[in-house]
């Protein structure tokens, strides 16, 4: 069920109009080990480092990134692979649960920006087709990392071990997949002490800004993330204007209050690039 779904996300990148298929969330038990008397944290101040340089805030509320000038210093490219590789090394099933959705929120993040990286420049992450399959889109099938001995793709972190396990529908607003249309970059690394901070952060910046949704001439758009992940918004229209409600500020929430049902949903998948840099 999970590679047909992949499939069809796959093939409606080519047909203008098809609605875009996301894998669901199926679990894989093996990474629901932890130890809940676990008290030390993984050292995330390489990527916190990376993302004081890079990551930029922009004047239209949605942060870009420096992919130019991060695959222009050799220095920060070995630092990413160097952080890369020290997160692979660890045995993440021997820590507490907010150390470890804190570890994966963060691998995904510093994995996605290296992939752009090595492919810079690109338009879209849309257009680093390495996953595996004839009809590949994006990088998000490929496997990109090892830890405790198990090859993991992009598709792995996101859908089989931090929405099933934790089952938040805030995580969406934590990855970041490089394009506009996503929720931000979280602007320092996400640590077990800070986790709660970035996922409430980032639920009401991203509910606050037009891409998260937006009334137009009486009729409710939503960002495309509503609609491919609609199961962990309540799985119903309903579900997610509830949801968008709860993260929402007063006024924002007020427009909302009439709206039984969605209209429509938009997603630009343009790179997240810093302005300036080059393409």
């Amino acid at each position: 069920m999970r590679r047909r779904a992949v499939l069809t996300a796959a093939v409606a990148a080519f047909l203008p109009g098809t609605v875009m298929a996301a894998p669901k969330a199926e679990p894989w038990p093996r990474w629901a080990a932890h130890d809940p008397h676990a008290t030390h944290d993984v050292d995330h101040s390489a990527w916190d480092a990376l993302l004081i340089r890079h990551r930029k805030d922009a004047a239209d509320g949605i942060a870009r990134f420096d992919y130019d000038a991060l695959a222009a210093s050799p220095e920060d490219r070995a630092a990413l692979g160097a952080y890369l590789t020290a997160l692979a090394g660890i045995a993440i099933s021997r820590y507490a649960r907010d150390a470890q959705m804190a570890f994966w929120i963060d691998l995904y993040n510093a994995l996605t920006v290296d992939i752009v990286v090595r492919h810079w420049p690109v338009a879209s992450i849309r257009d680093i087709r390495i996953s595996p399959g004839w009809f590949s889109v994006g990088p998000w099938g490929r496997k990109a990392v090892a830890v405790e001995g198990e090859e993991l793709s992009l598709d792995d972190i996101e859908h089989r071990i931090l929405r099933p396990l934790w089952n938040d529908p805030r995580v969406h607003y934590a990855v970041n997949c490089a394009s506009l249309g996503c929720p931000n970059l979280p602007p320092r690394a996400v640590t077990a002490a800070n986790l709660e901070a970035v996922l409430a952060r980032g639920a009401a910046e991203f509910v606050a800004h037009p891409r998260a949704f937006r009334i137009d001439g009486g009729r409710l758009r939503v960002s495309s993330i509503y609609e491919w992940f609609k199961a962990d918004f309540g799985g119903t229209d309903a579900g997610v204007i509830a949801h968008l409600r709860a993260h929402a500020a007063p006024a924002r929430a007020d427009a909302l209050a009439g709206f039984a049902r969605i209209d429509g949903h938009d997603y630009d998948w343009s790179i997240n690039r810093a302005r300036g840099s080059a393409l």
